[in-house]
């Protein structure tokens, strides 16, 4: 989806437990792995970083607006040219222009590009600080999915609850090209 890494979880796994209804830690591990897997689903299918983090992503360096391809962006901190050998070098400050519209589209455009081919962009996206500011539909959605993947772990089939996508679909952005 993006340069922002894979997602952090967005539930806690005390939180995950007690809406599993284990007490006991000896599937500790296996709950943190469905975490980790149903936040990354949660992210894929909103198309949205959800807990903020540094990204970093490449893009043309045509000279044109360039959309970054993770939102939503909070910051740019740093646009650096990437030769051939993929070593990246600072842009200077007047050569680039940088914006962040009020969808939290982040925007790139090279002013002077010389010999530039593509560009290495550097910032943070999501859309909470931390799991506590997740709004409660995603994470409602996530526990249900780590529930169903818990009692389906055996493969034995079934599709995920219609509930985690219904709690999600708000909050999804899609693309055109």
């Amino acid at each position: 989806m993006n340069g922002a890494g894979p997602a952090l979880p967005i539930v806690s796994l005390s939180e995950a437990q007690a809406y599993l209804r284990i007490e006991t830690g000896e599937e500790e591990a296996l709950v943190a792995g469905l975490i980790r897997s149903a936040s990354g689903l949660c992210e894929a299918f909103i198309n949205q970083v959800v807990i903020a983090r540094v990204f970093q992503c490449d893009v043309p360096a045509s000279g044109v607006w360039e959309r970054l391809p993770v939102t939503p962006v909070r910051s740019i901190s740093e646009v650096d040219a990437v030769g051939s050998s993929g070593t990246a070098t600072p842009v200077a400050s007047d050569a680039y222009a940088i914006d962040i519209d009020s969808t939290g589209d982040g925007w790139v455009r090279i002013l002077q590009a010389n010999s530039l081919t593509r560009v290495r962009v550097t910032g943070s996206a999501g859309i909470a600080d931390d799991e506590n500011g997740v709004p409660e539909a995603i994470r409602q959605g996530v526990l249900r999915l780590v529930a169903h993947l818990f009692t389906e772990r055996d493969g034995s089939g079934g599709e995920p609850p219609a509930a985690v996508t219904a709690l999600w679909r708000p909050y999804r952005r899609l693309r055109l090209a």
